[in-house]
């Protein structure tokens, strides 16, 4: 697999506090990474890494087959958290002067610019000043000014704050569009459920550290266990008691608007799927079965408890 970005056994010290340790990620190319972790874990030093804003003490990044210098920026697109657009000018004239600073013509700035406003359906914008806009339509300019000059990589930091989930679930398509297009994404978030949504690959920070890396469809299988959902027809007594023998723990559901009945049974392993199956066909008549995995968010609070209680090194203050 080609990697666009590899950062590796980076670390950095502030005053006082180490803000990555050892961390090491590599992005495919054409993909949409996610970046987790809690508050203060280290992905903001990591983001202003890569962007060569600051650098590592130790460690290194490579960016499109080479060692990241300065002038690779110019093909990194990034929308900070922190926005930073000036309220006093307007819309247009703003998103003109950010679109000629990364090396745009006025005539095709002002043409793309425009088709993108169009796009986001923030045309009637244009000749207003940025403090009359909302935080929403403020973060679509920001958006827009990121993604103009079309760069290879582009790192989106929260990129959803301040949106309704209309809004958001526009950004999320053009976010998967630029993706098709051929660009890479790196995506800092806490919102696991926009992870499930976007994210082929991520990696988990937690205390200055990588703490899990992985394609979300594997993590999900690995952190899954042996639970098993069955919806189905017939006496749920029956079925518990033709599972008895196999599975490890029965929990009946709920019924839904067709009359199917449904329960999640625990097996010690993978092997007794088969064995599981066969028992129940005899007991009712079965709908539907399917492996529950869990979702993002419990896979995010499982691996950080877990590595807080393996570290018993104090929390470190993000910078």
């Amino acid at each position: 697999m080609e990697h666009i970005l590899t950062a590796e056994n980076i670390t950095k010290d502030f005053t006082k506090h180490r803000a990555l340790d050892d961390v090491s990620i590599a992005v495919p190319r054409g993909s949409v990474y996610g970046l987790l972790g809690p508050n203060g874990a280290g992905k903001t030093t990591l983001i202003r890494i890569i962007n060569h804003i600051t650098a590592p003490d130790r460690g290194f990044v490579t960016f499109d087959g080479h060692p990241l210098t300065a002038n690779d920026v110019a093909q990194i697109g990034y929308l900070p958290e922190e926005r930073g657009l000036y309220k006093k000018m307007k819309v247009g004239e703003q998103a003109l002067f950010f679109a000629q600073l990364k090396g745009l013509r006025k005539r095709e700035a002002e043409e793309a610019l425009r088709a993108w406003f169009e796009r986001l359906d923030i045309s009637q914008w244009w000749d207003k000043k940025i403090e009359e806009l909302s935080k929403g339509m403020a973060q679509k300019v920001q958006f827009i000014v990121t993604v103009l000059h079309r760069p290879k990589l582009l790192i989106f930091d929260e990129p959803f704050s301040g949106f309704d989930p209309i809004n958001a679930g526009i950004l999320k398509r053009e976010i998967l569009k630029l993706r098709d297009e051929g660009a890479t994404v790196i995506f800092s978030t806490h919102n696991m459920a926009s992870v499930e949504e976007l994210c082929d690959e991520i990696t988990l920070i937690n205390r200055s550290r990588n703490i899990l890396s992985g394609s979300v469809g594997a993590l999900r299988e690995q952190f899954g266990g042996n639970v098993y959902e069955i919806s189905f027809a017939g006496n749920p007594d029956t079925l518990r008691s033709a599972v008895a023998s196999i599975g490890t723990d029965f929990r009946l559901g709920a019924v839904d608007d067709c009359g199917y009945a449904s329960a999640t049974i625990s097996l010690d392993s993978a092997a007794a799927v088969r064995p599981l199956l066969a028992a129940a066909n005899e007991a009712v008549a079965i709908n539907s079965f399917r492996h529950v995995l869990p979702s993002m968010d419990d896979i995010f609070v499982a691996a950080v408890q877990a590595s807080n209680q393996d570290n018993d090194q104090p929390e470190i203050s993000q910078q």
